[in-house]
């Protein structure tokens, strides 16, 4: 008989050390199988979170032995048969959700916890993540949100640790799979198509109101900003620039429209502009609207001369709904709407479109005019030009 506690005998049998490790991850389970149903999937992460903190202390200095993951699941399962969800993959996978998030969580606790508070627990501790309930200080972790964090499934967070590698990314799509309600397939699509890296800046809501697939197409179609360098409002009209409309800058766009689908990208079509609805004996005059072949939907563009205001979001939504019933054909796609105005602060964009059951989204435009207010006088750049000429010479 090998008389060293920590080397693993033949024929399944438990040395003293993993017999311990058993009893200790069994009574773990246990005690949270009593905890409220309300908090489920909270108290699962924290488990899970807790269970894999146990078995990164214990088995990465090897002091288990080889092959201990694979004889604590099959011990655990005759303790209690039925249970699920403690294979030895499984319980590899606890270890990397500890080992990946344990940096953050640790800075949480170290910025209140007293150094006894820091000790490491001596049984397994299965509330670990549950007391974290503010938001983390600048320089914790960016936009970093807990309760979305214990909302998502397990598995969920799985497939973003196998595939997002930075901090960032993995926030990103915590996010926006509790606020799309993805599905692990929806959010599996998303991390193939690398969405993190592909999004676009422009404030959405495309993730929660259309499949993924159309989403991640419609993310990446539209721009944050739009430069219209076709359009100077010192050639259209003699009226005072502060009188410029969105009339005045649809009709400069509908004279240049060709340029303007340009700016849109590929694969839109001009359909009209002061597009006729009617609803119910309301007429409704849209500004313009596109179709586009690759989203197989309406686009709808109302164009805004001053800064965003939260009443646009209403106004689209309703043009987007009347199009849905009685324009779009059965075989598109739902209708998208896109505000494009001089200015827009978008984190209070994000924060509204969010309540909106339509896709939207706000953009921001530039026109020659905007340009040459930032470009240096004419007089300055002559000189910079002779400047740089006279260095060739």
């Amino acid at each position: 008989m090998d008389k060293d506690n920590n080397v693993i005998k033949p024929f399944g049998t438990l040395t003293p050390a993993l017999r311990k490790a058993v009893d200790n991850i069994k009574q773990a389970i246990l005690e949270s199988q009593l905890r409220a149903t309300k908090y489920a999937n909270s108290v699962e992460l924290s488990l899970y979170y807790g269970i894999g903190h146990y078995i990164s202390d214990n088995s990465r200095d090897g002091y288990w032995g080889k092959g201990a993951l694979h004889q604590i699941s099959e011990q655990l399962h005759k303790d209690l048969p039925g249970l699920r969800g403690f294979s030895e993959t499984n319980m590899r996978y606890m270890r990397i959700f500890y080992e990946a998030w344990q940096p953050a969580f640790t800075a949480l606790r170290n910025s209140s916890a007293t150094a006894d508070e820091l000790q490491e627990p001596q049984e397994i501790d299965t509330t670990e993540l549950l007391p974290t309930n503010r938001q983390p200080v600048a320089g914790e972790i960016t936009h970093f949100n807990i309760a979305e964090f214990l909302s998502l499934s397990f598995t969920h967070h799985i497939e973003i640790l196998s595939k997002a590698k930075d901090m960032p990314s993995r926030l990103f799509y915590i996010h926006i799979a509790i606020a799309s309600k993805w599905s692990k397939n929806m959010l599996r699509d998303a991390l193939k198509a690398d969405l993190y890296h592909h999004q676009g800046q422009l404030p959405n809501n495309f993730s929660k109101t259309v499949p993924t697939s159309q989403a991640l197409k419609a993310i990446q179609m539209f721009k944050d900003e739009y430069l219209l360098d076709f359009m100077n409002v010192e050639e259209l009209g003699e009226r005072d620039k502060e009188d410029i409309d969105e009339r005045v800058i649809e009709q400069a766009i509908i004279h240049n429209v060709k340029n303007f689908i340009m700016t849109f990208r590929k694969d839109f079509t001009f359909v009209g502009n002061q597009y006729h609805l009617e609803k119910f004996g309301h007429e409704l005059f849209p500004d313009l609207l596109f179709f586009n072949r690759e989203l197989a939907a309406l686009v709808c563009v109302e164009l805004k001369h001053g800064d965003f205001k939260p009443s646009y979001l209403g106004q689209l939504s309703a043009y987007l709904k009347v199009l849905d019933d009685t324009v779009k054909k059965p075989f598109e796609n739902p209708s998208i709407g896109l505000i494009l105005c001089k200015s827009a602060d978008k984190t209070f964009v994000e924060y509204l479109i969010q309540d909106y059951d339509r896709p939207m989204g706000v953009a921001t435009y530039k026109s020659k005019d905007d340009i040459l207010k930032i470009l240096p006088p004419a007089e300055e750049l002559e000189k910079l030009l002779d400047g740089e000429d006279k260095k060739e010479e």
